[in-house]
Formats: C-alpha cells, sequence, structure tokens
C-alpha cells in the first residue's frame, strides 16, 4: 500500500514541501486545489515537479464546476510532461472552491458526463462540446505519453458507484474504520465487476486524517479540524443519517446544525467543540507510531493500494504537525511496501 500526504502548498514552498515528502519516502502529494484559499494548484505542481524525481503529484482535490474538463485535461497533461509521468488527476464534485464562488457541487449525472469528457480529453478523443469535436490537438505532438490517471474522491455509495465504473482509481473519503471502509470498498468493487471492469483495471484507496504523537491530546487537537471536514462530505444533502455508522451519524447531526465554511479545516473553532475524542478516535489515525502503524495496516489488509494522509488541521501546531511527519517517515512507512515508480 502506497502512503502519501494531502496538504496545502503555500506561496515559494511547494518545491521544497514535495522534496521533502519525496526525501522521506512517502510516495505522493497532492496539493490543495481552492481558487480563493490559497495558491493556484497546477502552478504548485509544476515547481513541485522540478524539485523531484520519483514522487507522484496531483490536485487535492480539483472539481467540475470551477474547472472545465479541457482545461483541466490540458493542465494534467502538463504536469505529465513537465514531470516525466508522475502525474494524477484527483477530482471530486465540489467543495470550497466552489462554494466561494457561490455555487454548489455539481450534479450526479453531470459530474459522470464530466468524467468522461476529462477521460476522452486524456486519451486524446473527440468530445461533442455543442456540436464541435473538441480535442486537445497537441497531444498526438507528445508521443507515447502514458495517460493521466484520473482518481475520484467519494464518499456517498452512489458516487464511489460512478468512479469505479468510470474512473482508474477511487479514493474514499469516509474516515479510517475499517469495518465501514470495507462495505464502502466492497460497495466499489462490485461496481467496477458489473461494469465489466477486469480486477486491477480500477485501483481503490482512501484519504485519512493521520497525526501520529505520543501525546494523544495533541495529537486529537491537531487533527479534529480536518476529521470534522471531512466528516462533513457524509452530511452532505442526501446522505441518509440513518445508514451512517453510529460515531459518523452523531458527528453528522452535529456539522448540519454548526459547521461555518469560515472556518473550513480549521481546529479549535466552534464547529469542531462537538466533535468528541471518541469520533476522532473512530474517523482517524492518531497516537503513537505503533498505534497509527496499527490502523494503517488495518486498511492495508482490506487491500487497498493507496492511502492519503491529512497530516493535520489548517491551523494546528506546527510543531505537533513536523514532528507527526518525521516519526510516520522514520517509523511507519518501513513496515510497509516501497513506493512504485511510475
Amino acid at each position: 500500500m502506497d502512503i502519501g500526504i494531502s496538504t496545502v502548498a503555500w506561496f515559494g514552498s511547494a518545491g521544497r514541501l514535495a522534496r521533502r515528502m519525496e526525501e522521506r519516502g512517502f510516495a505522493s502529494v497532492l496539493f490543495t486545489d481552492s481558487q480563493n484559499l490559497c495558491p493556484d494548484v497546477w502552478c504548485q505542481l509544476v515547481l513541485a515537479a522540478k524539485e523531484t524525481d520519483r514522487i507522484r503529484l496531483g490536485p487535492g482535490v480539483t472539481n467540475p464546476v470551477t474547472r472545465d474538463p479541457a482545461v483541466t485535461a490540458c493542465a494534467a497533461i502538463t504536469l505529465q510532461v513537465e514531470s516525466a509521468g508522475r502525474a494524477l488527476v484527483c477530482v471530486g464534485r465540489g467543495d470550497s472552491a466552489v462554494q466561494r464562488l457561490g455555487l454548489r457541487a455539481q450534479r450526479l449525472s453531470d459530474f459522470e458526463d464530466y468524467l468522461e469528457s476529462l477521460q476522452h480529453y486524456l486519451q486524446g478523443d473527440a468530445v461533442d462540446r455543442n456540436g464541435f469535436a473538441s480535442r486537445l490537438e497537441f497531444l498526438p505532438l507528445l508521443g507515447d505519453l502514458p495517460k493521466v490517471p484520473i482518481e475520484v474522491m467519494a464518499s456517498g455509495p452512489r458516487v464511489i458507484e460512478l468512479a469505479s465504473r468510470v474512473a482508474d482509481r477511487v479514493c474514499l473519503a469516509v474516515g479510517a474504520d475499517p469495518e465501514f471502509l470495507a462495505a464502502r470498498l466492497e460497495r466499489g468493487r462490485r461496481a467496477a465487476k458489473d461494469a465489466g471492469r477486469a480486477d486491477g483495471d480500477v485501483s481503490f484507496g482512501a484519504i485519512v486524517n493521520c497525526v501520529a504523537h505520543e501525546d494523544m491530546v495533541a495529537a486529537r487537537d491537531a487533527v479534529r479540524g480536518g476529521a470534522t471536514t471531512f466528516a462533513r462530505f457524509s452530511a452532505m444533502p442526501g446522505s441518509d443519517v440513518t445508514k451512517l455508522p453510529e460515531p459518523l451519524a452523531q458527528a453528522v447531526r452535529w456539522i448540519r446544525e454548526n459547521y461555518d465554511m469560515k472556518d473550513h479545516t480549521r481546529t479549535n473553532v466552534a464547529h469542531t467543540k462537538g466533535i468528541p475524542d471518541a469520533f476522532v478516535d473512530w474517523f482517524s489515525a492518531v497516537g503513537g507510531a505503533s498505534e497509527v502503524s496499527r490502523r494503517l495496516q488495518a486498511l492495508a489488509d482490506l487491500g487497498l493500494d493507496f492511502v492519503h494522509l491529512v497530516p493535520g488541521s489548517t491551523d494546528a501546531d506546527r510543531a505537533v504537525v513536523s514532528s507527526s511527519l518525521q516519526l510516520i517517515a522514520d517509523e511507519v512507512l518501513p513496515g510497509f511496501a516501497a513506493p512504485t515508480t511510475p
């Protein structure tokens, strides 16, 4: 199971941050795509590509509302060329980037059309755009460039099923509880099989809020804001709370009433006050190195191909986050398979 990092790249830090993650042995790094909150993700990713040699790179995650599929495909292929084949294009239905424009996440049927168009552009095929055969006309000039994989971040059953039919990779954003994650994983695998896809056509992984620190109070404080943000994906309209595990259902009820987007991803704010320690422990991987290793091994035992770790909330104690990343690199990563080379 490859283990990577999903984080924000601030101005002037992208190359240095990616190089540090590569040196520590992480398999991938995703940078946040939210145009009102942080620098442009594709610019930052190209900067990161120039400072690294092995680590895979992608947005964590982009969306179909603010970015046309042709624009996203062009950006992804540019990163693929500049990184010598290490690009990922990770996409969801839309969160803060969309909300900051007063818009909503894309409807499921439109999201399916978007993903299919994006696949066609990345493959060099024509896409019917209002009667015009649209394609990336420069792509044949690049020779045998490997296709950029599409990874969809999904939490709800219908998005998981869609992603499993259309995408190359499916990232489950449902926390770190093995039992709940296994049920969502099985739904994805079944949807892929029903769509006629062979074993290996789709890679499955998860995104997990994670802080490794011997002080459990510090670890929980550092991860609580991010865990609340990711639990919010299960609180979106249309999510049936009665079908969620009770720890997540309790959090969803609180989030629906109290989440404030002005404090999005932050910890120690009003909407995290109702998120108990028990939920943080259930949803995240927190604790000392041995506990984090145990939690991640439980996910590897499910047959996951990859995990993206979210190393702390936006305003978490930087010293805690830094020491956590070093501890994970030194004591957790060696217990897993070496990162793959694209």
